[in-house]
């Protein structure tokens, strides 16, 4: 178990996470195949030409669980009970076939549960950054976390 329990977060503590990943046109196409997201910006590339964007971009909600997920193995693996929901989701910048993310995260807030004292709630704030420095994505996410076993 890699995660940190809930008494090992404090307010503050930042993680850059030593996982990166190049997004694949392979990753792009078949997650939004899988989600059933006709949208011709992530399947069309003669429809992403004629776009703003010049070519196809990355379905942010794959980015949105790249993020969350590589972040998961120092923070969360293990000692995470559920994610309780994510806020403020945001993505400055497109993420295109080929780019490699990288993902910060800052814990915000930590708070004992009221009905669970097992457990606690951890405010993390995910940023997703590629190989230009740009943020792609950000996001707030409250986990519910196990306490350490007694």
């Amino acid at each position: 178990m890699a995660g940190l329990y809930f008494e090992q977060f404090s307010v503050g503590q930042k993680f850059d996470h030593a996982i990166r990943r190049t997004v694949t046109e392979a990753d792009n196409v078949l997650f939004t195949a899988m989600t059933h997201n006709p949208a011709a910006l992530h399947l069309d590339e003669e429809y992403g030409k004629s776009t703003e964007f010049g070519q196809r971009i990355v379905n942010s909600l794959f980015t949105l669980g790249l993020m969350i997920g590589i972040s998961v193995h120092e923070t969360t693996l293990g000692t995470t009970v559920a994610n309780l929901g994510m806020t403020d989701v945001t993505f400055p910048k497109p993420v295109f076939h080929g780019d490699t993310l990288r993902v910060e995260t800052t814990v915000l807030e930590i708070r004992e549960s009221k009905s669970r004292p097992t457990q606690g709630i951890v405010l993390f704030e995910h940023k997703a950054v590629n190989q230009r420095g740009e943020i792609v994505a950000q996001c707030k996410r409250n986990a519910l976390m196990h306490k350490k076993p007694k």
